[in-house]
């Protein structure tokens, strides 16, 4: 069955890019960190990466209508190996602002390379789902995403095992070297013009979107900001600078972290009640869940200030921010691909993954500053902050009267 055959070929391929994507955030946070950087400095050097990924998602969706997702696939991974290779090369005896410098514009690069990557593999799902399937949409974007993320998290441990063997040069040679293979293999394997529209789309089409897809965007926004306002630099710093995990410890905890996020992702259709026309039940789930996670970073600070030990109040407060927003998560990758019709998937998984980036770049810039000025409890308490927009937002958000004329392939009939 060639569908189920280029949905196995596109996940292995998003597989192995996650993992050196993983790896490198860890690897590039610890080095730095261990260098002396300040946690703002530490988040500066992530702004390119995910400024790069607004600009990239927006533009992708464009490219990967007009030229197929093939090829943005493969560009994909071939500017990620390009990035590794780029930071390999990077001179200990340069001065701090050229290495400053340099190491955000490869990371720039990488920011590119990670949103081609996903909106080719996200937006293929869609493409291959067999006709007639019950709920199969929403489990395959499960599986994928689910599956992404805890490769994700075993990236965290890979590129943190990596700086305390083979050191920052050799572990990004090693990843190149084996995401280089990965490349080859996709160009070998996949076959066909998966997600070329039929007729050409137009530039301006990029920003003119439904209602439910401008809404939704909003919300994934608020979403992600609310996971990297303390994901991308507050937690690992304050475990490795005030707790004194080593970089092993830091990286096992994050790793584990996003690979339990990931396996509830994996099953979240399961958790979530069903409908007959695939969104209008969906839609209110994703506003039920949002209005729990958001109480949850809130939870945690009142277990620190009331005197729980910090270790274990952020490993199980943390966990269960984890499984709410992997449910959060997995519902927005699904909706968006149920509000979208046909050869426009693309185009607005793009600009819904725009959004995402465009929340993770304020994140990661908040996680640095609100920790270096407030500590841990501010990036707490502006994560609460985030998810409550996200949940406001989703009020707005449309149950019934879509745009689309028919609910996608395999979000029809009995779904549970």
């Amino acid at each position: 069955m060639r569908g189920l055959r280029d949905y196995a070929v596109v996940t292995a391929a998003y597989w192995g890019f996650t993992l050196t994507d993983g790896a490198l955030r860890m690897l590039v946070l610890l080095h730095f960190h261990r260098l002396g950087y300040s946690p703002f400095q530490l988040a500066f050097l992530f702004v390119l990466y995910e400024f790069f990924g607004i600009v990239t998602n927006l533009v992708g969706g464009y490219l990967g209508a007009r030229f197929g997702l093939k090829a943005t696939l493969y560009a994909g991974l071939g500017l990620q190996v390009a990035a590794l290779l780029m930071l390999s090369a990077l001179d200990p005896g340069w001065a701090a602002a050229l290495s400053v410098a340099y190491v955000v514009a490869a990371q720039g690069l990488a920011g590119i390379a990670k949103d081609l990557t996903k909106m080719s593999s996200k937006s293929a799902v869609k493409l291959v789902v067999p006709e007639g399937g019950h709920g199969t949409l929403f489990r395959w974007v499960a599986v994928l995403t689910g599956s992404k993320n805890a490769l994700k998290g075993l990236g965290f441990f890979v590129g943190s095992l990596l700086l305390a063997t083979l050191g920052f040069a050799g572990g990004l040679a090693a990843m190149a070297g084996t995401l280089a293979l990965v490349l080859l293999a996709a160009v070998l394997l996949l076959q066909g013009d998966l997600g070329r529209s039929k007729a050409r789309p137009k530039f301006g089409q990029l920003l003119s979107k439904t209602r439910e897809i401008n809404w939704l965007s909003a919300a994934r926004f608020f979403l992600f900001g609310a996971r990297d306002v303390w994901f991308v630099v507050g937690v690992p710093v304050y475990l490795y600078g005030q707790l004194g995990w080593s970089f092993v410890q830091v990286g096992t905890f994050m790793a584990a972290w996003v690979i339990g996020y990931g396996f509830v992702q994996a099953v979240a259709p399961a958790l979530v009640r069903r409908s007959a026309d695939g969104r209008s039940a969906e839609t209110q789930g994703a506003r039920h869940w949002a209005l729990v996670l958001a109480l949850v970073p809130l939870a945690l600070v009142g277990a620190l200030e009331a005197g729980v030990p910090p270790g274990p109040a952020i490993v199980g407060g943390l966990s269960l921010f984890g499984a709410v927003f992997a449910v959060n998560s997995s519902v927005h990758s699904y909706l968006i691909l149920a509000y979208s019709e046909g050869d426009k998937v693309a185009l607005n998984v793009g600009f819904y993954y725009m959004a995402n980036a465009g929340g993770r770049l304020v994140g990661s810039l908040l996680s640095g500053l609100l920790y270096q000025q407030a500590g841990l409890y501010g990036c707490l308490l502006a994560a609460s902050a985030f998810v409550a927009l996200s949940w406001l937002v989703t009020l707005a958000l449309p149950t019934r009267g879509f745009a689309g004329k028919t609910a996608p392939a395999g979000a029809t009939g009995d779904l549970d």
